[in-house]
């Protein structure tokens, strides 16, 4: 059986890592299967993702059971694996919903938190790992989490290497939504599917809005949003979903 199953359900691509016995930790063979994934992601069919992990882990990063890479090869095999998903991730001009499903750990943790939305189950678990091995956090993790929680919690965090509960990643706004673990996959399913029948581009244009804006002055933003529009208003959707508000205001 694949490493990485992916399922269409509808206009939503659900992709399992599936490596369940080492807590979906990445070998070469998850890492081109994945590559996969997000080229099948890329089709216009497909309006939006959910990421999830098979078993008791939704990732657990680098497999440490593989025999480690030369530290040059090493460097190349970062830019081309994890750091390639994190940059497809972005990429998609479509919602990428990460459905913890257990722990998230060193690249996994990177993974989780390059998609849009998060949901976790009651037991899923957050963990740097990096430090506690000689490392820096990799895979886009110093830049996601310093805008999901701030320098100074994410500094403290990744440091001392603490392990992040379901709950308490709720409280911080590492999570949306902490759901049961036979409700998760349902959930994040769901938001999916509501999000993959929004109208024309506006969900991807607004991903796009929010990935540049921290980077934005507010004049630069001010002009992204108008060629934003311009690019939602050519959509022939958007004419037919406009359309259907008004009808439905003046059935009101």
């Amino acid at each position: 059986m694949s490493v990485v199953l992916r399922e269409r359900r509808g206009s939503v691509l659900l992709v399992t890592m599936n490596r369940p016995d080492s807590l979906n930790a990445f070998t070469a063979e998850m890492h081109r299967a994945l590559s996969d994934a997000w080229l099948e992601a890329s089709s216009r069919e497909v309006r939006a993702v959910v990421l999830t992990g098979n078993g008791r882990g939704f990732c657990a990063g680098a497999d440490l059971a593989q025999p480690p890479l030369p530290e040059s090869l090493g460097n190349s095999t970062l830019r081309h694996t994890f750091n390639a998903h994190t940059l497809a991730m972005a990429a998609l001009e479509k919602p990428v919903i990460a459905a913890v499903n257990g722990a998230a750990a060193g690249a996994g943790l990177s993974l989780a938190c390059a998609a849009d939305i998060r949901l976790a189950s009651s037991t899923a678990k957050f963990v740097p790992a990096f430090v506690d091995i000689g490392l820096v956090p990799d895979a886009g993790g110093s830049w996601f989490l310093a805008r999901l929680l701030g320098y100074s919690r994410a500094f403290g965090w990744l440091a001392s290497n603490r392990r992040l509960e379901a709950q308490e990643a709720l409280q911080w706004g590492l999570v949306t939504e902490v759901l049961e673990p036979e409700e998760l996959l349902t959930r994040a399913l769901l938001l999916a599917e509501q999000l993959a029948a929004k109208p024309g581009r506006a969900v991807g244009l607004t991903k796009r809005l929010l990935s540049q804006a921290s980077r934005s002055s507010l004049a630069d933003q001010l002009e992204a949003e108008v060629e934003m529009q311009n690019l939602a208003l050519q959509d022939p959707e958007r004419a037919l979903a406009r359309a259907a508000m008004v009808e439905r205001l003046k059935q009101r």
